[in-house]
């Protein structure tokens, strides 16, 4: 492959946001690199999310990158909430008009990769990014980025009008920034999720968010045949700890209901893994001739499942801001685009802060902790009001975060 050395826009981070936009712009006419630090192999093998809001659906039908989804992920109208042996549903389609796809990460991430080298369109992993360079000042013919990186054991530049960090937290081109220009906001729970993945059918039709007196847990799938499920435990938990027996029982312990009418299936587990839990924004998602979308600028716990999502939702208000600079001049939309994504993000982040602290039971959680989470769960059994706002945020909120879309 001919490693290009210049480009409109040079997107750093090969994952789904990167990946993503890439394809947007592409329908736009705009060029673009992809600089990806790891292999193929690792990009497409990494387990990540599998819950896709609707308006992901759609952006994937938009660029042609649906058809394995549209075939094999699983359509969910709502999902359950199991609080200390009783089951609450949230019936999103009924409330909302609009549900979720099961689909997981990794295969958007596989989908996307397949259609950029369809295309041709230079993609190029094992392609270390070291340094974001020439980021200030105002978008213009004067001056350019400049994005240093190795590859095949050859330092490269590559010159661009725009350069898009999509490289994820503890990525490079956050650190581009200067410290002074960017605000972080950050919180750490005292807890973690202990994952699995298992070759057995999944015991409910949709997903299962739990709340018991040893702790949260969460039942999902990948597949007809594959479960995914979640457990919380300690920091600095080691998966080898736990046993494969232990994990089971301990499922079964807190997604049980009181009336013994929910039984959870097991079969052989192929994967275990821990992640840590944490909340990130950086503001603003913007210095100079650098963008910041997905992961690099902010992070949500997962229990809201708006990671993905929210990356998502940034490349496409970026994408169309992009476009209207380049077909019209203007740098109105793109001088907005940070307030306007961080809309979003602050709506999630509120969002997966609530399911976080509704269902989780912190380590020095008090008996008023408790009653309060109690209450919340109650809440969401009794108001119809509630349960729709909660499956409003859940399905997908409008790209300006503060409405639900049409329906």
């Amino acid at each position: 492959m001919t490693v290009p050395d210049r480009t409109a826009v040079a997107i750093v981070g090969g994952g789904p946001a990167g990946l993503l936009l890439s394809h947007l712009l592409v329908r736009q006419g705009i060029d673009s690199v992809v600089l990806e630090s790891r292999s193929r192999e690792r990009v497409e093998s990494r387990q990540r999310a599998g819950i896709l809001e609707h308006g992901t659906v759609d952006v994937l039908h938009e660029i042609g990158a649906d058809a394995r989804m549209n075939a094999q992920g699983m359509p969910h109208d709502g999902f359950a909430f199991h609080a200390h042996g009783e089951e609450i549903r949230v019936d999103m389609a009924a409330l909302t008009g609009r549900g979720v796809m099961i689909w997981a990460q990794t295969e958007v991430v596989r989908d996307l990769i397949a259609l950029r080298l369809e295309q041709g369109d230079p993609l190029l992993f094992d392609a270390e990014v070291l340094a974001v360079e020439k980021v200030d000042g105002p978008l213009g013919h004067d001056g350019e980025a400049v994005v240093r990186y190795a590859y095949e054991g050859v330092e490269h530049e590559l010159r661009a009008d725009v350069v898009v960090g999509c490289d994820g937290f503890h990525g490079v081109a956050r650190r581009a920034i200067p410290a002074e220009a960017v605000r972080t906001f950050e919180r750490v729970y005292p807890f973690s999720w202990l994952g699995i993945l298992a070759d057995a059918p999944p015991s409910s039709e949709e997903l299962v968010y739990a709340r018991h007196d040893r702790g949260f847990a969460l039942l999902s799938m990948r597949s007809p045949s594959i479960t995914r499920a979640y457990l919380q435990v300690p920091n600095d938990t080691d998966p080898s700890s736990w046993s494969h027996e232990a994990i089971w029982d301990e499922l079964t312990a807190r997604t049980g209901l009181a009336d013994g009418s929910f039984t959870l299936g097991r079969g052989p587990i192929t994967d275990v893994s821990v992640t840590p839990m944490r909340s990130f924004v950086a503001e603003p998602m913007r210095s100079g001739r650098l963008f910041l979308a997905g992961d690099a600028a902010h992070i949500v716990p997962p229990t809201g499942a708006k990671g993905l999502n929210l990356a998502v939702a940034d490349v496409r208000v970026l994408a169309g801001a992009l476009a209207s600079w380049r077909s019209t001049g203007s740098q109105e939309l793109l001088d907005a685009y940070s307030d306007t994504a961080l809309r979003r993000v602050w709506r999630a982040e509120h969002f997966s802060w609530t399911m976080t602290t509704m269902l989780h039971r912190p380590p020095d959680a008090d008996p008023f902790d408790d009653r309060l989470a109690r209450s919340h769960l109650q809440l969401v059994a009794s108001s119809e009001a509630y349960r729709t706002a909660i499956a409003e945020n859940y399905r997908g909120l409008d790209l300006d975060g503060l409405r639900p879309r049409e329906h």
